[in-house]
């Protein structure tokens, strides 16, 4: 026992069989993964030999746990903004922002270029939209652009899901990049400029290109009883009078140049007063915090909503946000578990001798989790803690960004029926199992595979 808790060897044998262990719990058992996490770090720490006080505290101690220390300390740092953005793609939703965002991209592009414009559609509503609640939203705009296309709904289906997959792994708000910017302690503004730098090329080649080559092949109709169910009875009617293109841009945009400018003002400006003002404004929770009190003013009450409808609708948004903080906490204390017990460490160490490159490690990390496991908000903060203790002070900003870049494209490889996602896809879109593996597992493969080489020459350049 005492080789397992001092040796390099055995150190990384506990972290694997942490790991198999929660594999087992998420797959077999069927266990939450809150739970499954929580229970593999709890079995690591006690076979690695940390003390009770380490894991738990004691009542006379002031000392923090490993349990506080873990779930604490991310979700401190990531709780306030995913609610924040939350609220805002709630209200941006009941809006009808999605319906004037669709056909006024479309009349832009026209009929020949509406696949593009749906996935334009779904990368700018994706930012602020939570890629689930993107299809439920989206979903209806695709079966008329498609019926009114008359071309296989694949060709306009995979474009939207390209731009909710991209946004939702790469970008903050998004718990994914959000829970990244705790574990790794980068910077979110960094986090938008690298996940977009490596997102829009993978968005290009899954969402424009890998549609047109595909559509042939898998023909889809749009069922009527969609067409008419989904339009018309199962979706909530918009407000009378459409809300602009420029206010629904205008909001999604403030609090990405809010949080940019407070990143650029730290490169470029002396300490002063100036800086001070970017600096608070482009706090994450402050530019979210402007970004939703000008929702409920602009969206919501000049346009006749009451604070009673508002806050009904907002606070029904809020109720999955439970789950996903209970996962990223566990995750972020497996992770303070690795770290605690010399596990990181040991890997950097490894690491070190064998000359493996800590961007490639963290993909392959990611995309193993992801494949086995199925959720891609459990592979990143997984491989987070495990990745964050090997990372010491010796990188910059914009390196911790590719890295979470990294880990973020390998969360969405290869999605497939341990996914929830995969059946979402599969319903919404009238695709069988067969048809959905063709176009939806390759779609996210791409994009997976194309932002880590996107990731990749980042790292060469920075």
């Amino acid at each position: 026992m005492h080789w397992l808790q001092t040796s390099t060897t055995g150190l990384l044998l506990l972290c694997a069989a942490a790991i198999a262990v929660l594999l087992f719990l998420i797959i077999k058992v069927k266990l939450e993964p809150f739970i499954a996490l929580f229970i593999s770090g709890i079995g690591l720490a006690v076979v690695a030999g940390l003390s009770v006080e380490q894991m738990v505290g004691t009542a006379l101690s002031s000392k923090e746990s490993l349990i506080e220390t873990g779930f604490g300390g991310v979700l401190g740092h990531i709780a306030l903004i995913i609610g924040l953005g939350t609220v805002l793609g709630s209200l941006l939703e009941r809006s009808g922002g999605a319906d004037v965002l669709a056909s006024r991209l479309i009349g832009l592009f026209g009929e020949r270029g509406t696949p593009v414009a749906m996935g334009l559609v779904g990368l700018i509503f994706g930012i602020p939209v939570f890629f689930d609640i993107g299809i439920f939203v989206l979903a209806p705009l695709v079966y008329v652009a498609a019926h009114r296309g008359g071309r296989s709904l694949v060709l306009y289906a995979l474009p939207v899901l390209a731009g909710l997959s991209m946004t939702h792994a790469f970008l903050p708000p998004h718990p994914g990049p959000t829970a990244l910017s705790g574990l790794l302690g980068v910077d979110l503004g960094w986090l938008i400029i690298m996940g977009l730098l490596c997102g829009l090329p993978a968005f290009a080649a899954a969402g424009i290109l890998f549609p047109m080559w595909i559509a042939p092949r898998v023909q889809v109709s749009v069922p009527e009883e969609f067409l008419i169910a989904e339009t018309e009875a199962e979706r909530d009617p918009t407000p009378t009078t459409p809300v602009s293109l420029a206010l629904v841009l205008t909001i999604i945009a403030v609090p990405l140049i809010l949080i940019l400018g407070a990143t650029f003002g730290t490169m470029l400006l002396d300490p002063g007063r100036l800086l001070s003002v970017l600096t608070f404004l482009g706090n994450p929770a402050i530019a979210l915090t402007i970004a939703v009190l000008l929702a409920f003013w602009l969206l919501g009450i000049r346009r006749g909503m009451s604070i009673e409808e508002i806050s009904e609708f907002t606070g029904a948004s809020l109720r999955p946000v439970g789950m996903i903080l209970l996962v990223v906490g566990a995750g972020a204390f497996f992770g303070a578990v690795i770290s605690a017990t010399g596990v990181g460490a040991a890997l950097a160490e490894v690491l070190s001798d064998a000359g493996l490159p800590i961007l490639l490690l963290a993909y392959v990390i990611s995309c193993a989790l992801r494949i086995a496991q199925g959720s891609a908000t459990v592979a990143i903060v997984t491989t987070g803690g495990i990745i964050a203790p090997t990372l010491g002070s010796g990188y910059t900003q914009p390196e911790l960004a590719v890295i979470a870049v990294a880990i973020a494209a390998g969360s969405i490889i290869l999605s497939h029926v341990n996914d929830g996602g995969f059946w979402i896809v599969s319903r919404y879109f009238n695709l069988t199992v067969k048809q959905t593996l063709a176009t939806w597992t390759v779609l996210e493969t791409v994009l997976s595979i194309v932002g880590f080489a996107a990731a990749a020459v980042a790292w060469a350049i920075v």
